[in-house]
């Protein structure tokens, strides 16, 4: 049963998104590679994509059978199972992405190969007033998980005599406690800290999908505005209502501290939260795909002219390096979301502080 937990919460999700990228991706991309978007649905790129589909289903399923069977011999060590499913995911997705550099190279080639890019004109659009729609969701939506964590923490030092003097840290998925810390100051405080940096993080994300450079399509330029500010605004809403969600399941854990709340309980909530997450994520990139290009909205196309090819400044089609772009965050080439110009020192700085507050907070609470 703790098996196919593991797998429906973590893998499943997983084995989702890497078969159907592909088929999320803007029309004006296939593989990290620009290319003009009535050819996205020729005959040729379908197969590749169903190609690359069959492969990822075939790594999913295999992972799948490895899970299962070491689940059987790994049932009884709750802590090694989820290790070995770590490493497992982490195999995963390096076994994916090199499944998708075979694909990235054939697109290369066959582009190189049709001198897409030489047959027609390279054109970029940019919308002067395009920032001054509402593209996300104020940041004042992300005002009452701070507000509950300020409440939690005085809460904890009014109920402090009253906590036990070892907290849990760590539940099983039956609900027993694993891993136990001394009662602190410091320690009590780890939910409702993490809480305001979530929502601080969230806030930063909100605030760089507002910011992201735009890619407006030259064929479709007001469709392509709109699908743009629909996918920005849903993903914004993702982020507020993924918040409160998170804030729910740290709220109660901290609860727990100073009322009689079983593990069982905790386990099953926060499982379902993440379980709701995952599935809203799915779903999102299912109707939404990248830039909003699975809106459906009246196009118009000029098959004369294409967006500026842009290749030479993506690596692998997955890293974008442009020094002279001011740009510290684009959208992904092959993926739903965003990512960061590594050519810019002020976007690897930003992202190096992300991860280490993530390290430091629970390591100095703890």
């Amino acid at each position: 049963m703790l098996t196919l937990v593991l797998l429906f919460a973590v893998l499943l999700p997983l084995f989702i998104i890497t078969i159907f990228i592909p088929y999320w991706t803007r029309r004006t991309e296939s593989f990290g590679v620009s290319i003009p978007e009535e050819m996205y649905h020729t005959t040729q790129l379908q197969n590749m994509r169903k190609q690359y589909a069959m492969y990822a289903m075939i790594l999913s399923v295999l992972a799948t059978v490895i899970f299962i069977i070491s689940g059987f011999f790994l049932s009884h060590n709750e802590e090694t199972l989820s290790i070995f499913l770590g490493v497992l995911t982490l195999a995963c997705i390096i076994a994916s992405f090199f499944i998708y550099l075979k694909f990235h190279r054939n697109m290369k080639e066959l582009k190189e190969k049709e001198q897409w890019s030489e047959k027609k004109s390279q054109q970029v659009f940019i919308d002067t007033k395009f920032r001054e729609q509402k593209v996300t969701y104020s940041n004042l939506w992300f005002l009452a998980p701070v507000v509950i964590a300020i409440i939690l923490i005085v809460m904890s030092f009014q109920a402090y005599p009253a906590i036990p003097d070892k907290i849990p840290t760590k539940f099983s998925f039956s609900g027993e406690v694993t891993n136990w810390t001394e009662k602190s100051y410091k320690s009590i405080l780890l939910n409702p800290v993490m809480m305001i940096y979530f929502t601080l993080l969230f806030i930063f994300i909100n605030f760089m999908i507002a910011k992201a450079k735009q890619q407006i399509s030259v064929n479709q330029p007001t469709e392509s505005i709109q699908k743009n500010i629909i996918f920005r605004r849903r993903w914004s809403l993702f982020l507020i209502i993924t918040s409160y969600l998170l804030s729910c399941m740290l709220t109660m854990i901290q609860l727990s501290l100073m009322y009689p709340i079983k593990g069982e309980i905790q386990a099953a909530i926060s499982l379902i939260i993440t379980v709701i997450i995952l599935i809203h994520c799915i779903v999102l990139s299912i109707t939404t795909g990248q830039g909003g290009s699975r809106v459906k909205t009246v196009q118009s196309q000029n098959k004369n002219i294409i967006d500026r090819d842009d290749d030479k400044y993506w690596k692998l089609g997955q890293f974008y390096f442009n020094k002279n772009d001011p740009a510290l965050f684009i959208e992904k080439r092959f993926g739903i979301g965003w990512t960061i110009n590594i050519a810019r020192p002020l976007a690897w700085i930003i992202f190096l502080v992300i991860i280490g507050l993530a390290i430091l907070i629970p390591m100095i609470l703890s």
